[in-house]
Order: structure tokens, then sequence, then C-alpha cells
């Protein structure tokens, strides 16, 4: 783990959002001001090849990090691209895929939610 990747992971987890690389770069770069944006994008796919953080693609939107690399679902602003975990009890949510679906064999899955947060509700009352 080199200083650079602390850092990089340090600002992830502290801010508690799904932040894009381009923005994680900004907070970076106050904390070392002579990194590079392809340097923290470099250090996002090792962090994420070793499991320490998840890349979500949102509806073929810019790729954001999250610093929670433990299955649960996420809730997107189609308005502004925020995007949230979802606290969800899955067991109620119905349908659980198991087993084999289309010869596929289900080794997990991912529910995502697209709707208005709110801050972008209150923009518009």
């Amino acid at each position: 783990m080199t200083h650079q990747r602390e850092i990089i992971l340090q600002e992830l987890q502290t801010s508690r959002e799904h932040l894009a690389a381009d923005e994680l770069y900004e907070r970076v770069k106050k904390r070392l001001p002579r990194i590079s944006l392809a340097t923290v994008y470099r250090n996002l796919e090792i962090l994420t090849n070793a499991g320490l953080i998840a890349k979500r693609e949102v509806s073929g939107r810019q790729k954001r990090f999250d610093y929670d690399v433990t299955d649960h679902d996420h809730i997107f602003c189609i308005r502004c691209h925020r995007l949230d975990n979802l606290d969800l009890n899955r067991e109620e949510v119905g349908y659980l895929p198991v087993g084999e679906i289309d010869g596929y064999t289900i080794t997990g899955y991912r529910l995502e939610f697209a709707g208005v947060c709110p801050d972008c509700r209150q923009k518009n009352e």
C-alpha cells in the first residue's frame, strides 16, 4: 500500500460518497498537490482489483467508486446523477434469483433504482 493509495482510499472512505475519479482527484490533490489524474485512475484500478473498493457504473454514466464493498443496492438520481446506498431488505422485495437462470449460475445480484433525489425535488418545488 503506497502513500498515494492510502490517501486515495482515505478520501473515498471519509467522503462516504460514490465519487467519480475526477471528483476524487480534486480532493486528493489538496493533500498531494503533485499527484496526477492518471495516477488516481491507476490507483483506483489497483484498489478495485484488490477488493478494497468497488467500481460502479450506473446507467452507462461515468464510473463511480464505492467505499463499501459489501453486497448492497443503490438509488440513482436521474437529474443530478447522485448515487446513494439503498438500505433495502431484499427478502421483502420478493423474487431473489438463486441457482441457474438461462444457463448462468447465479453468484449474486445488485438492484439499482432510479428516481429524483430529495435535493433535486426541493429545487423544483
